[in-house]
């Protein structure tokens, strides 16, 4: 090897060395205050065969959940063409008045829950420009209805919109500005989050198009593209890191839109073996993934899982998350 290219390979090391220090090494300051909230599904909730309405409002009254990122379905909004359908959508929202809750309201085409994006039979055969019109459509019937809610403190534009997961048949950057422009336009008043993955980006992109950045927290998945479980070994001062960086350069908050609290199989999770649930989650990692959140510096986190803590209470009489979690809200 001639020295320019030793010089050129610790060159390399040395970088190497600064960014693994800077983003693996370090205890982040407590965050003064935490909130916790909880991520609602509709659909994952009729997919463990559960009465969703009784889980929301067990949800709601018996954990005291008050912050609630709730996701809003295409399909299940305009089963028809030009034909919506708001009355599941109104309880929901109705139910979070009457007990002081907060909502983030998820909305477009992929808002969460698998497939991630949720497109009506009728919209599936129109091109990639008819189906965009149609979830501006689709939104600004969203906005209009609901902005005036006191308990819808942010809108979030899509889900994780520039992460390549689900069954989705396109991603459009631009679009997903064309849409947080347009919410801006329809309500100036809220804030939009702009998701992103929490392991697989620096979120300097949703940085660039949310008011605030929402980002993912999962310790343990199953890995489709290896067709294996796999442990992150990112620490809580990764997130930190990331997070301050975003506040430096965008002056922007940072909050965990999607904290891991169940498991995550190769199957859906519904037709998941509790053998298999519990290599990527149980009480003792819930309480494990709660104490990790609290070290990250992050102050607000909504938690994935609460439809299969109702589900493990009322199908299996297993209720030690949910106690848990009720000591959690």
């Amino acid at each position: 090897m001639t020295i320019k290219y030793k010089n050129i390979v610790f060159f390399l090391l040395i970088i190497l060395f600064v960014l693994i220090s800077y983003f693996f090494i370090g205890t982040p300051p407590k965050a003064e205050k935490i909130t916790f909230g909880v991520n609602f599904s509709q659909k994952h909730a009729q997919n463990f065969g559960l009465d969703w309405r009784k889980a929301y409002t067990e949800i709601l009254s018996d954990l005291n959940v008050k912050d609630i990122k709730l996701i809003t379905f295409w399909d299940l909004l305009e089963k028809k063409e030009n034909e919506f359908n708001f009355e599941d959508l109104d309880w929901q929202i109705e139910q979070a008045e009457m007990k002081n809750a907060n909502i983030v309201l998820v909305i477009g085409m992929k808002t969460g829950s698998w497939p991630e994006c949720h497109i009506p039979d009728w919209a599936e055969s129109l091109n990639k420009q008819e189906q965009q019109q149609r979830i501006l459509n689709l939104i600004e019937t969203i906005v209009s209805r609901y902005k005036q809610s006191p308990v819808i403190t942010a809108w979030m534009a899509e889900n994780e919109p520039l992460f390549p997961f689900g069954e989705c048949p396109w991603i459009d950057k631009n679009f997903v500005r064309q849409e947080i422009e347009f919410i801006k336009s329809l309500d100036s008043t809220k804030p939009i989050i702009v998701s992103d993955s929490g392991e697989w980006s620096f979120w300097i992109e949703a940085a660039r198009m949310g008011d605030i950045v929402g980002t993912t927290m999962y310790k343990k998945a199953w890995l489709e593209e290896i067709n294996a479980y796999i442990s992150y070994p990112f620490p809580p001062v990764f997130y930190w890191r990331k997070s301050e960086i975003i506040k430096k350069l965008f002056n922007k908050d940072v909050i965990s839109v999607e904290l891991q609290a169940e498991p995550w199989c190769p199957d859906r999770l519904y037709e998941c073996s509790f053998e298999e649930q519990d290599k990527t989650m149980n009480l003792e990692r819930f309480n494990k993934n709660i104490e990790f959140a609290k070290n990250t510096g992050l102050d607000k986190f909504y938690l994935w899982g609460a439809e299969w803590w109702f589900w493990l209470k009322e199908k299996h009489e297993n209720i030690e998350i949910w106690e848990q979690a009720r000591e959690l809200f």
